[in-house]
């Protein structure tokens, strides 16, 4: 694991002295993925790969790819190789990882085996991943991601944020209780930020980027600096009146937003 050690220091992947826990965490990982399916190789792709990773509030974006299918067996092995995982490093509830076949990698639409959430289920590798594939992804092992991963147009890129807000993120907007959690209200915002300088054209940036952008369009600077306390700085104990106000402002910032940014030509 020592080519894994220089790219992490390489590339600033914020798995430095200060996240021993996440560095052990990845590079346990690798061994026993190896060990348990035939992996031909691991990416790590957004912010673990980009430097803005935050040690138990980011994912590990993770993607395998697997000689063949993965059938019932190897996903027994999967589940037992993540369970394990979970059981020695609690922040391993954040590791997620797809399982790609790689006969397949270029039928954008096949649904892979995916870990996440602590379960195992099918999805596919949506052009905003291939995208930050393409543009940011490290091999931890085997091969690259260019070469292998189909390209993304612009065009099939924008179309796929379009749809994303049009269809699930208006339909989150819309339901009123989940917005008391702070998980939505963290990943809303930002997202709907990301998405907007996006279909500007002005590329794909990270989550760091998204709170000056979040302040230009609008969003309210107390639910700003809300967002940013829980990803950078120290939380604070939200009361129920802050937590009820908080919930309006962030569904009234989606729906408008969401109307805003796919006006855009």
């Amino acid at each position: 694991m020592r080519r894994y050690r220089r790219l992490v220091w390489d590339r600033a992947i914020v798995v430095t002295m200060s996240h021993d826990v996440a560095g052990a965490l990845v590079e346990r990982f690798v061994i026993d993925i190896a060990r348990a399916v035939p992996v031909i190789a691991v990416w790590v792709h957004g912010s673990l790969a980009t430097g803005d990773f935050q040690l138990g509030r980011s994912d590990f974006d993770l993607l395998a790819v697997v000689a063949g299918e993965v059938d019932a067996v190897r996903r027994r092995e999967i589940r037992r190789v993540h369970e394990a995982l979970a059981a020695d490093f609690p922040v391993a509830a954040k590791l997620h990882c797809s399982y790609l076949n790689r006969d397949r990698l270029a039928d954008v639409g096949v649904e892979h085996p995916t870990w996440a959430f602590e379960e195992l289920f099918d999805r596919t590798v949506s052009p905003v991943i291939r995208r930050e594939l393409l543009t940011d992804g490290v091999a931890l092992i085997g091969p690259p991601p260019t070469g292998l991963v189909p390209a993304v147009s612009d065009q099939e890129l924008t179309r796929f944020i379009r749809t994303e807000l049009d269809g699930y993120w208006r339909r989150v907007a819309g339901r009123r209780r989940l917005w008391l959690r702070d998980m939505w209200v963290d990943a809303g915002p930002l997202s709907l930020a990301r998405a907007t300088v996006t279909l500007q054209g002005g590329g794909m940036i990270s989550k760091r980027e998204a709170f000056p952008v979040l302040l230009k369009l609008g969003a309210p600077a107390e639910m700003v600096s809300d967002i940013h306390d829980r990803r950078y700085g120290t939380p604070r104990a939200l009361s129920p009146a802050w937590r009820l106000r908080r919930a309006g402002l962030a569904r009234a910032f989606m729906l408008d937003g969401i109307d805003r940014a796919l006006a855009l030509p």
